[in-house]
C-alpha cells in the first residue's frame, strides 16, 4: 500500500492492486476552496447521468466485439470472472460511509474505463460511437471524482482513501481484452444501478 496521486490511473499491474489515492496536496484538506457552490447537485446529476447511459454503453461494447459475444453474452461477459471493489453500503447507511465507498467506486472504474478505452482504439479503431462513448463516460467519472473529493475533504476532512485498482489487460491476447471489458461494462450496469439508489437520496436537496 501506497500514496498514489488523486486519480491515477494505475493500468500497468497484471492483478486487482491496492493503494492509497491522496485526494488534495499536502497533509489535509484546503477549507471550501475547491468546491463548487452547486457541488451536490452537480455531483447527484452526474451519478444520474452514468445510470442512464450505462446499459446502453455496455449494448455498443457488445455490438462491436462482435462473435461470440453478441450470442455468449451471459457465458461470456460473466462479471463474477472480474475483480470490483466491494459496495457494502445502503439508502441507510451513513452519508460520510456512502461518500467513502463512492469514491472508492469510481476511482477503480475510472481506471478501468482507461483499460478499456486503450484496448478498444487498439481493436476497434475505426468504432467512433464507441470510442466517444467511453471517453464521454471517462471524463463524467473524472469529474464525479473530483466533487466526491470536494465533499469528502469539505465535508469530513477527509484527503486520503484506501481504493483498489483493477487487473490490466495489458499483454494479454485480443480476446481476452474484449472478455475483460465485457466483464467489467456488465458489472458496473449492476453497481451503477445500485449505487445512484444509494447516493441520490443523500445528495437530495433538503
Amino acid at each position: 500500500t501506497g500514496v498514489v496521486p488523486f486519480v491515477a490511473l494505475l493500468l500497468l499491474q497484471r492483478r486487482p492492486v491496492a493503494g492509497r489515492a491522496l485526494l488534495v496536496a499536502g497533509s489535509g484538506c484546503p477549507g471550501h476552496s475547491l468546491c463548487r457552490s452547486n457541488v451536490q447537485e452537480q455531483t447527484r446529476r452526474q451519478v444520474a447521468l452514468l445510470n442512464a447511459t450505462a446499459q446502453d454503453l455496455f449494448s455498443l461494447y457488445l455490438k462491436c466485439q462482435g462473435e461470440p459475444f453478441s450470442s455468449e453474452t451471459d457465458k461470456l461477459c460473466n462479471p463474477s470472472g472480474v475483480f470490483f471493489p466491494a459496495f457494502r453500503v445502503n439508502r441507510t447507511s451513513e452519508r460520510k460511509e456512502v461518500m467513502v465507498a463512492m469514491y472508492k467506486l469510481f476511482a477503480f472504474l475510472n481506471a478501468s474505463l482507461g483499460n478499456i478505452t486503450r484496448d478498444q482504439e487498439e481493436l476497434n479503431p475505426t468504432a467512433k460511437e464507441l470510442l466517444d462513448r467511453l471517453h464521454n463516460t471517462t471524463k463524467t467519472t473524472r469529474g464525479l471524482i473530483s466533487n466526491l473529493t470536494c465533499l469528502l475533504c469539505k465535508n469530513y476532512n477527509i484527503f486520503q482513501v484506501d481504493v483498489s485498482y483493477g487487473e490490466s489487460s495489458k499483454g494479454k491476447s485480443a480476446f481476452k481484452k474484449k472478455q475483460q471489458g465485457c466483464q467489467v461494462l456488465r458489472k458496473y450496469v449492476q453497481v451503477i444501478a445500485q449505487a445512484a439508489r444509494v447516493l441520490l437520496p443523500h445528495l437530495s436537496p433538503p
